[in-house]
């Protein structure tokens, strides 16, 4: 018997079911979280339903309650609190509301007990008002008030509603397109302008026929200016004239003017295709759009948007320099004590916490390298820095620092692995050492390249403490992409969707409304790391397989 078992261990066999079984479990614990994530994430676009009840408060007053249900949870007795508590044996069963109409009671969301409820109803004529500001608002439609006019009897009220909402959806794209677009344009002209009337006063050259087409050029942009702001005060003329009149659940009327809608809806009143059709809506809304009521409202689409960018701008700097360090390292360095010390140091460089690598940055990058190109290429910007300030170019950088030992790495052990016959064979048909390494050897390592640059991205993709330092911000007033010269700006920051988890997790002064959100914007983090990944490793693939054809032919 313990000879059979020795020699069963002594076959290697256990070790191969030990490395599955542990390779299954992990595999089965990254769906589990990635699942938990999706579920948790993607739920919270679906419309809920709204309920009305009674309550009973603990001074033993009722109230009458709206909102959705949220969470729910059995806690005990004595953590309630209050004085005679600390002895109680039992739990009760609590229900997590979200109330929203924070302006109007002071609280988004709030716990009750299960059994203070009354009279729980679902009634279809609830409203949910998403709004620019102060978060969801629940209650009734009474009327609409357009320029004075009341519009509540004689009309559908809530088909004119929605009408209305759609006219000022139009109008406030106008006015984004006005302010973001065309006023932004004219002020980075103008801006432009200055700089460049100020670089005319340091050089000291006397050009008074340029100042005098300067002059020129401002007055042009400020009458443009002018009939841009003119144009904007009539469109929030329109947008302000028109309000509603909405009932809480205690009674109060209250009026909200249309301009801080951006939609509403009755979730109680919806069929299966209409909530499909809204969930899909929101789900674009989170993509595309802009965030709003700090970052727990609206989309994250700058958030991908800089993620994005920075992880390309990334690679494009780290895989030169990465394949040429690799190239020295194993083809034209001596092979010596000194070599192995740079591989040893370019291995330990793997392990550096990346908050170094963030302080590294801001004080190299940042501070001295940005702020002597502001000397050199940018005085007249100065003091105000151009260069020298945290900045979409810098995080690139730093991060194209982080991971670079990863690509000397991966590119190295693709170098060792291609045969020596075939360097010889080149050689021998009397190709220089430099063409033999860019038309035989690079080619048969290309694969080993993708491979450091796809670990490189999905390291750095998911960095946010070095970021912190070196560019990301919680929200970026313009895209570093636009129409005006030269398109894209490295020296703005920019937002990053490890950052947004971070800052909507644990910075967000509404934890409950951030939560979903959290989830949302994890779930979307993993997915564009495997799009890259996989996009990488297609790459990779097509190029090792045609290698692999001309190695055989």
């Amino acid at each position: 018997m313990n000879t059979g078992i020795k020699s069963w261990f002594d076959s290697g066999e256990p070790w191969i079911w030990l490395n599955a079984g542990a390779v299954s479990l992990s595999v089965i614990m990254v769906t589990g979280l990635v699942v938990l994530i999706a579920v948790r994430g993607l739920g919270h676009f679906w419309p809920g339903a709204i309920a009305v009840f009674d309550y009973q408060e603990q001074d033993g007053s009722r109230t009458q309650i709206m909102g959705e249900f949220v969470d729910h949870e059995q806690i005990a007795k004595k953590r309630l609190g209050g004085s005679g508590m600390e002895n109680i044996q039992g739990f009760i069963s609590r229900f997590l509301i979200k109330t929203g109409n924070r302006d109007f009671t002071g609280l988004d969301f709030r716990w009750v007990e299960e059994a203070s409820l009354a009279g729980l109803q679902y009634p279809e004529a609830v409203m949910l008002v998403e709004r620019r500001e102060w978060g969801n608002f629940y209650g009734y439609l009474r009327g609409i008030r357009d320029n004075g006019q009341d519009l509540s009897a004689g009309t559908d009220l809530w088909d004119t509603f929605q009408e209305y909402i759609r006219t000022s959806e139009v109008v406030f794209d106008q006015i984004r397109h006005i302010e973001k677009d065309r006023i932004g344009s004219t002020n980075y002209r103008m801006e432009r302008l200055r700089l460049e009337e100020r670089g005319l006063e340091i050089k000291g050259i006397p050009a008074p026929g340029q100042t005098s087409v300067i002059a020129a050029q401002r007055r042009q942009l400020q009458q443009e200016y002018d009939v841009l702001t003119v144009e904007l005060a009539r469109l929030y003329q329109i947008l302000n004239k028109t309000s509603i009149v909405a009932m809480l659940a205690d009674g109060r009327e209250i009026e909200i003017p249309l301009a801080r809608i951006v939609r509403a809806y009755r979730p109680n009143g919806m069929n299966l295709l209409q909530k499909t059709g809204f969930y899909f809506e929101k789900l674009w809304e989170f993509l595309a759009d802009e965030p709003r009521e700090a970052n727990t409202e609206g989309g994250i689409f700058p958030a991908i948007f800089g993620t994005v960018m920075m992880v390309i701008i990334m690679a494009i700097i780290v895989t030169p320099f990465g394949v040429i360090a690799a190239i020295y390292l194993h083809e034209y360095a001596k092979q010596g004590p000194l070599t192995r010390l740079i591989r040893i140091a370019v291995n330990n460089l793997a392990g550096v916490p990346s908050i170094v690598y963030g302080v590294f940055g801001l004080g190299f990058f940042v501070y001295f390298l940005g702020g002597r190109i502001d000397q050199l290429f940018f005085p007249e910007s100065l003091p105000a820095p151009t260069f020298g300030t945290p900045g979409l170019l810098w995080a690139s950088l730093t991060l194209a620092l982080l991971t670079v030992p990863v690509v000397i790495v991966a590119t190295e052990e693709g170098l060792s692995r291609v045969p020596r016959t075939i360097r010889e064979g080149s050689l021998a048909l009397g190709a220089t050492k430099f063409e033999t390494l860019w038309l035989t050897v690079l080619p048969m390592t290309a694969s080993a390249m993708m491979t450091g640059l796809i670990l490189a991205v999905a390291r750095a993709a998911g960095e946010v403490a070095p970021l912190m330092l070196v560019g990301v911000v919680k929200l970026a007033p313009s895209l570093p992409l636009d129409g005006n010269l030269p398109y894209l700006h490295l020296d703005r920051k920019f937002m990053h969707l490890g950052f947004h988890i971070y800052d909507v997790g644990f910075q967000s002064p509404n934890v409950e409304a951030a939560r979903p959100l959290v989830y949302s914007t994890a779930l979307l983090l993993v997915i564009i790391i495997i799009v890259l990944n996989l996009a990488a490793i297609r790459i990779r693939n097509r190029l090792r397989e045609k290698y692999r054809a001309a190695e055989q032919h």
